[in-house]
């Protein structure tokens, strides 16, 4: 669906939705979790129900009140026959959940989109020696049983699979150990993830040179035979789509968030720090352990004063090449992107209206990215309801901020 939002600035006070990082990761654990409990303040956007499918398969009864937005746990698990997990378009869900779902199931499926397939699972296709994965265009499926041990990888990997290893490990009979041979990138998730584990009780340590300022190569211990013991919790503010709304007070709107948590760990806090730099003038912005900003900041400095980006190779493997998509999107309305491998230059260039449809490339935080040039002239953006899948209600958000919606 095409979407025009006309040109305005926003003014009003909105509460930031719950954040999508922090629900994944107390569901799972709560999925993992033999008592009863409640998750409350839970936006049901695609990625959060695919979690939530996945849990269903798995054996956990999760009854969702879309009404109330909570989740609800039962007692108990049950175990089903070679489940299918649909993970839908959430790298999360697939990255976080696989290992939970190889300490049961020693034959399982996994589908999702042609895109989630195709960004892969190849670090766990290299450290699982003793699974057999194969993988067709819109599932991939495994053969053999989790087995504790020793796992090495590199720091500069997607945060998830570091993640679903944590999940995973303290549940299996047996210690294990995660070796990074590499600084540790996106390690503010990591940190979210090792948050939400000992809130249900799970033990993991670090060695001593892994502290959370000096991790050039961590290494966390994990003790087996843990029991995850769930609790009852509330999901706070997400800071992450908070920065898409947030970005228009820096061109000319007035609109005051709430519900976030000043003390959050969540990485994406950082954005409020990144936005007056680039408010200021040209500046250099390593973007590596929040690489989720990435396509509202290209789009901030392109409406600004250019900027240089680095730490951005892994935009490639999101659920679009999102470097390349926002910069050619950008393009339509005369600004001057060079996309390299690790790095992205915006150049100092007068934007225009755009001649034609821009594109959301079925990925979300470009379509939320793209809105905020709505400030300056009326865009029209295609497939813009991909949004459902971190953000439902971003566009009625907008509306009830003053924007003009078609």
């Amino acid at each position: 669906m095409i979407k025009t939002i006309k040109k305005s600035t926003l003014s009003g006070t909105i509460i930031a939705p719950p954040s999508k990082s922090y629900a994944h990761r107390y569901l799972m654990a709560s999925a993992l979790s033999d008592n009863e409990s409640t998750i409350t303040n839970v936006d049901f956007s695609d990625d959060i129900v695919a979690t939530l499918n996945c849990i269903h398969a798995y054996g956990k009864l999760a009854n969702r009140d879309f009404e109330n937005h909570k989740v609800v746990f039962s007692k108990g698990c049950s175990k089903n026959f070679d489940p299918t997990f649909d993970c839908n378009e959430s790298g999360s869900t697939l990255r976080i959940f696989l290992p939970i779902a190889l300490t049961k199931y020693d034959n399982a499926t996994f589908i999702g989109s042609e895109r989630l397939i195709e960004r892969g699972i190849s670090i766990y296709e290299e450290i699982f020696k003793y699974i057999t994965f194969y993988k067709e265009r819109y599932s991939i499926k495994s053969k053999g049983i989790l087995s504790p041990g020793i796992f090495t990888l590199t720091g500069n990997v997607s945060s998830q699979f570091i993640s679903g290893l944590l999940y995973a490990l303290p549940i299996l009979p047996k210690d294990s150990e995660i070796h990074l041979t590499t600084k540790l990138e996106s390690r503010d998730y990591v940190y979210m993830t090792l948050d939400v584990l000992s809130q249900y009780g799970i033990n993991i340590t670090q060695s001593e040179s892994s502290s959370k300022d000096d991790l050039s190569k961590p290494t966390f211990i994990i003790p087996g035979n843990q029991s995850y013991k769930a609790k009852n919790f509330s999901i706070e503010g997400d800071f992450s789509n908070a920065a898409f709304i947030d970005a228009f007070n820096y061109f000319g709107s007035n609109v005051r968030l709430t519900g976030l948590n000043k003390d959050s760990i969540q990485a994406d806090k950082i954005y409020k720090e990144y936005f007056e730099r680039l408010d200021e003038g040209y500046t250099t912005i390593d973007i590596s352990n929040s690489i989720d900003l990435g396509p509202i900041l290209i789009t901030f400095a392109a409406m600004k004063h250019g900027a240089r980006f680095i730490g951005t190779s892994r935009l490639k493997i999101k659920e679009s090449d999102r470097g390349t998509a926002i910069a050619k999107e950008l393009s339509k309305c005369n600004a001057s992107i060079d996309v390299k491998d690790n790095e992205i230059i915006v150049e100092n260039k007068k934007l225009c209206a755009p001649k034609e449809n821009l594109d959301s490339h079925n990925d979300h935080r470009i379509a939320m990215s793209l809105s905020l040039l709505s400030t300056q002239f009326d865009v029209a953006i295609d497939n813009i309801d991909c949004i459902k899948k971190s953000y439902p209600s971003f566009l009625r958000d907008l509306e009830k901020l003053g924007a003009i919606i078609s």
